[in-house]
């Protein structure tokens, strides 16, 4: 299989650059009519309809009877062995207000288990991929996560919650915890580029909550096969549909979900 998935990987990053160059031209030409509100600060353009539909036009052609699990719903959402779950434009916040960072993100299931996944940052050129034992590459190149030994000498990533302010009080006794006990704190406003940069050891931590699959599983993929460690908030591999995530290299890991599991689940937190 690992020759089959090399394959599918480069066609797909093609596929998935030529999707980047379009949205990439598209900047700054949405008007505010053309913008759409799903729900409480969550925008969708024609961008993000236009690229998902690329994409899954020219997935089913690398890969024949594939379905789809996507951010827009613009093609039948179904169960297969094997699935791309794709978000056409991660950051699309940040896309219309012509702000860097926005990125497509595509992962490839397998009965069930993630084997592949590709993160394309739009703004930069910069794609991460990875198929299953492949290690990851940032254009060609390979990476690996940080060697940091402790979370008082890393870079923290995270998402501010934009609608589920559920959980915001423990959320902000995570932020509190970790301006104090690391070197700094950055939020970026697309998740799969955060993990992304995990895998390459830009940031050596990232944890956000109230995510969605499309969001994290090609860039959690990257992170395992970069030799960090992902997992939710009490450690666990319930991190897969985005409910709550955190990823690290090994080193840090310990440090943060302990901290994590600490504030979100403990009775006197």
């Amino acid at each position: 299989m690992n020759e089959q998935l090399a394959a599918i990987c480069s066609s797909a990053q093609e596929l998935i650059k030529d999707t980047a160059d379009f949205i990439l031209h598209e900047l700054g030409k949405v008007s505010v009519q053309q913008i759409e509100t799903k729900a409480l600060n969550s925008l969708v353009s024609y961008v993000d309809k236009t690229a998902e539909q690329r994409l899954t036009a020219g997935l089913s052609e690398i890969l024949p009877g594939s379905v789809f699990l996507t951010e827009e719903e613009t093609v039948a959402q179904e169960k297969g062995d094997w699935r791309w779950i794709i978000d056409p434009l991660d950051g699309t916040t940040n896309f219309l207000h012509q702000l860097p960072c926005f990125a497509v993100s595509v992962a490839l299931e397998y009965q069930g288990e993630v084997v592949l996944g590709i993160v394309r940052e739009v703004t930069r050129g910069e794609t991460f991929s990875a198929w299953k034992g492949s290690g990851v590459l940032l254009n060609g190149k390979p990476v690996t996560i940080s060697a940091t030994p402790s979370l008082d000498q890393g870079l923290v990533a995270t998402g501010f919650p934009y609608y589920d302010f559920d959980r915001m009080t423990k959320y902000l006794e995570a932020i509190r915890w970790m301006m104090e006990h690391t070197r700094g704190i950055r939020r970026w406003g697309a998740a799969a580029v955060d993990l992304a940069y995990v895998a390459c050891g830009r940031y050596d931590l990232f944890f956000e909550y109230h995510l969605q699959p499309w969001d994290v599983a090609a860039g959690a993929f990257l992170v395992q096969e970069a030799g960090g460690k992902v997992g939710d908030f009490k450690g666990g591999n319930g991190f897969w549909d985005g409910s709550e995530i955190i990823a690290a290299n090994p080193q840090v890991y310990v440090e943060g979900q302990a901290m994590l599991e600490r504030v979100f689940y403990s009775e006197s937190v």
